[in-house]
């Protein structure tokens, strides 16, 4: 069973966003993946259409050993996938465990139970996946998150500030890996709010894949308005938007994820083959060709085109006729004005009348 932390001390980088997405993708290629809210804003809980009221089984009662982590589960639409909620509660969480023995591994204690548990009476782990959606914080809830894990994916925004608080953060899962969890490695640094179309994007990512070289995720999540909006409905954006670009993202993504599993041996035995990518939405039938444009008549050759601007009209106009005007092409060159014909009499008595 991979347990992975999804976090980044800095909020608004798309973790919650990813936690969802990459849970949901997982499970609908087949996984069975359970998230966990760590965050009092409760934003992942919300996202999946759950609002607990005070005093419900959450992440805060599993902490308090108030409830066994099997019994704080949920199930949600899709699925294969179950989510162990938050609420409010559990800002104070950090209060009120402030003074208990071994505070930092709470959480890892209750998963390692269910999981116990789970193997003696199935002879298997409960789940393939469990993915943590630690709060922008390096406080007491984000330490169990990562003590409780064995991975972690650092979200990141494609800016420059997301750059300068990397190297902390790493030194932090480094000094965790010394002290408490020496499981715990970095599985990979995932861009996420990226715009190829700036070139700081481009540069933020070229340093990342420079300074974290095989540690960068292939694939980043783009913006996309429909990870924005799938939210607002509780939906994952598999359920929202199946085929926008996020929706694609975050499969390409779990298909990297599902990659790593040989380094499972329980993971790697129960899925010897990979899943094909099976949430990629057909590409719509390519738009009709705009109507054939109308034929035109090639021009003649410029000799002909010379021949007529050269050759002295045939005939004079006839004098109850206006005259025509002359037009600049007439007079392109001076063979043509040399053999223009002359002016009538009449017009040289209107002439000099005008003269006059």
């Amino acid at each position: 069973m991979r347990r992975i932390a999804l976090i980044n001390q800095k909020g608004g980088v798309g973790k919650t966003t990813t936690t969802v997405n990459l849970g949901a993708a997982l499970a609908r290629l087949g996984r069975r993946v359970v998230l966990v809210d760590l965050d009092p804003q409760a934003n992942l809980s919300l996202h999946l259409d759950v609002q607990l009221r005070s005093g419900e089984p959450s992440s805060y009662s599993v902490l308090l050993g108030n409830t066994p982590f099997a019994s704080a589960l949920r199930a949600s639409r899709t699925e294969r996938l179950s989510l162990l909620p938050s609420n409010i509660d559990l800002s104070g969480a950090e209060l009120e465990l402030a003074n208990t023995f071994g505070r930092e591994m709470i959480l890892r204690d209750a998963l390692d139970t269910w999981e116990k548990e789970h193997r003696e009476k199935h002879g298997e782990s409960p789940a393939d996946y469990v993915l943590l959606d630690c709060p922008p914080s390096l406080g007491l809830l984000s330490v169990n998150g990562l003590v409780a894990a064995c991975e972690a994916v650092i979200a990141v925004q494609t800016e420059f500030f997301a750059l300068q608080g990397m190297t902390k953060l790493v030194e932090v899962v480094q000094l965790l890996r010394r002290r408490l969890n020496p499981k715990l490695e970095i599985t990979g640094f995932l861009p996420c709010l990226y715009d190829n179309r700036t070139k700081l994007a481009r540069e933020v990512i070229a340093e990342l894949r420079a300074h974290f070289p095989g540690r960068v995720f292939t694939r980043a999540v783009a913006k996309n308005v429909k990870l924005a909006e799938a939210p607002s409905y509780g939906k994952t954006i598999f359920e929202y938007a199946p085929e926008s670009s996020g929706a694609t993202d975050y499969e390409l993504i779990a298909l990297e994820v599902i990659a790593q599993e040989a380094r499972d041996a329980e993971l790697s035995a129960r899925y010897p083959s990979p899943p094909r990518a099976a949430l990629t939405v057909p590409k719509p039938a390519p738009k009709p060709t705009s109507k054939p444009k109308r034929e035109t008549k090639p021009a003649p050759p410029a000799e002909t085109l010379a021949d007529v601007l050269l050759t002295p009209a045939a005939k004079p106009a006839p004098a109850t006729q206006t005259e025509p005007a002359v037009s600049t092409s007439d007079v392109s060159t001076s063979a043509a004005v040399d053999e223009l014909p002359e002016l009538p009499p009449d017009s040289v008595l209107l002439e000099d009348q005008l003269r006059n």
